[in-house]
């Protein structure tokens, strides 16, 4: 009698967990609460120093990695390429809509850097730059920048692109 019980009140406390929306009872940040010029900003940003990457794959259009099942070719339209940079930025917004003003900024880095290398997942720690934000510093101008290297070394180009970035996109 115990056990079912038991069993009952599991039920009810998982059916009553998934019932309850992620994050604490607010969805996410609508898409326009980021400005259109802000966002236009950082699309300009990102096909400039991402560039076309042509024949590269699984790399497509401006920096779009192919995932499982999608049969996007390198020979895309700009078209085609620009909508796909504006729909996974907005996708990366949305998961980083937990920033606040700053989501925009860190969607930007996670395009390039991959959003699990900040974030943190499973092995992966999660970055200085996150641990500074989810406790509320906004000082993370040394944080961001520190995504600057490539195989443990200092790339001046990818230097001044965070460098541009930041001064584009931060908003204090």
């Amino acid at each position: 009698m115990r056990i079912i019980v038991t069993a009952i009140c599991l039920i009810l406390a998982c059916s009553g967990m998934v019932a309850q929306p992620r994050g604490g009872g607010s969805p996410p940040p609508a898409a326009l609460q980021i400005p259109a010029s802000l966002f236009e900003k950082a699309v300009a940003c990102i096909k400039e120093h991402e560039g076309w990457h042509g024949n590269h794959l699984p790399y497509v259009g401006y920096g779009h990695k192919l995932l499982p099942g999608e049969t996007f070719t390198p020979d895309m339209s700009e078209e085609q390429a620009d909508s796909l940079l504006r729909a996974d930025l907005m996708k990366l917004c949305r998961m980083c809509s937990r920033f606040g003003k700053d989501a925009l900024l860190v969607a930007t880095l996670s395009y390039n850097v991959g959003y699990y290398r900040l974030v943190g997942y499973g092995k992966i720690p999660k970055s200085r730059l996150i641990q500074k934000l989810e406790a509320g510093d906004r000082d993370i101008y040394n944080e961001y920048i520190s995504f600057r290297c490539y195989k443990g070394k200092v790339v001046p180009s990818i230097e001044r692109r965070r460098k541009k970035e930041f001064r584009l996109l931060y908003m204090p």
